[in-house]
């Protein structure tokens, strides 16, 4: 059965690839990385390994494993001539990432991973944390109510220059003082949650300019979600070579989910066709030009 999963990973890596193509070539991609262990023969233990996840909003996403976190990582996946916005948590590999690309890579932060922090020091500093964290709720409400009204990206950004701007510009005025009041240990929660916040802050007003950009990074994370899942059932990956097979195989199952449509039905089609067809021919059969030939009610939702 490995093998016959091997065998089918295989044969859908043309498609992978060009899922890859299509989620980078809108300019703006969400990534995110989550642990996942592996066999490493002769070392008598498991070994970290991480299975990175590139989303593009209102598209599809895009897995890929790699045994370390290292910026270099994001070499692999994003090409040399991507240019465009990286959305991504406060994690050190993405500024060494677009420090690399500079002047073609535009970082945006996650408002989600900004607020987390703030929620972890309610216990301890309940008034405080409290306050901003409302603050944060009034973002997240005018991005409800733009969603709500379907709204494009110049409408977007137009609401967001009008109406979120200057909550931001009052919260970080209220950072930067509690930060320079000292009336907070910078190791304590909401010490350290200050410090993110105002460390990301360069990131977390890109959003602002650019209605294209997501206030945050759940999407992504999202689409992590069901490897959780997974961990909890197998563990650990038996092999590093396997885990871009599992890469292969979660990405053509996410993009199913994303069109709303039956993953089983999609494969079985897809893997009866793929032995006569050409490269040529693989675009028509991806996930998202399935959906629009079998599916289009569905497409059209989930759109």
């Amino acid at each position: 059965m490995v093998r016959w999963v091997a065998l089918a990973a295989d044969w859908l890596r043309p498609i992978y690839e060009q899922i890859r193509t299509g989620v980078m070539a809108g300019g703006y991609v969400q990534v995110d990385e989550t642990p996942i262990r592996y066999l490493a023969p002769g070392h008598g233990q498991t070994r970290q390994g991480y299975l990175w996840a590139y989303s593009r909003p209102g598209g599809d996403v895009l897995f890929d494993w790699q045994t370390s976190r290292a910026a270099a990582c994001l070499e692999n996946v994003i090409a040399v001539d991507f240019t465009g916005t990286v959305q991504c948590d406060g994690y050190s590999a993405y500024p060494a990432f677009a420090d690399r690309r500079a002047g073609k890579v535009t970082l945006a932060g996650c408002w989600a991973h900004a607020r987390r922090r703030f929620h972890e020091a309610l216990e301890s500093s309940p008034r405080t944390a409290g306050w901003i964290m409302r603050q944060i709720q009034h973002l997240y409400r005018i991005e409800k109510d733009l969603r709500a009204r379907h709204a494009g990206p110049h409408l977007r950004a137009a609401v967001r220059l009008h109406q979120s701007r200057p909550l931001i510009a009052r919260l970080q005025r209220a950072l930067t003082r509690l930060k320079l009041g000292r009336r907070h240990l910078p190791q304590s929660p909401l010490g350290q949650a200050i410090d993110y916040a105002l460390g990301q802050w360069i990131t977390l007003e890109v959003y602002l300019r650019d209605g294209r950009i997501e206030i945050d990074n759940n999407l992504c994370e999202n689409a992590i979600r069901p490897t959780a899942v997974g961990k909890k059932n197998w563990l650990f990956v038996g092999a590093a070579e396997a885990g871009q097979r599992g890469a292969i195989l979660y990405t053509i199952i996410e993009s199913c989910r994303r069109r709303g449509i039956d993953p089983h039905a999609y494969l079985r089609d897809v893997l009866a066709r793929l032995p006569s067809m050409t490269n040529w021919q693989i675009k028509d059969i991806t996930p998202e030009a399935w959906a629009k030939a079998h599916h289009p009610a569905a497409l059209q939702a989930a759109s």
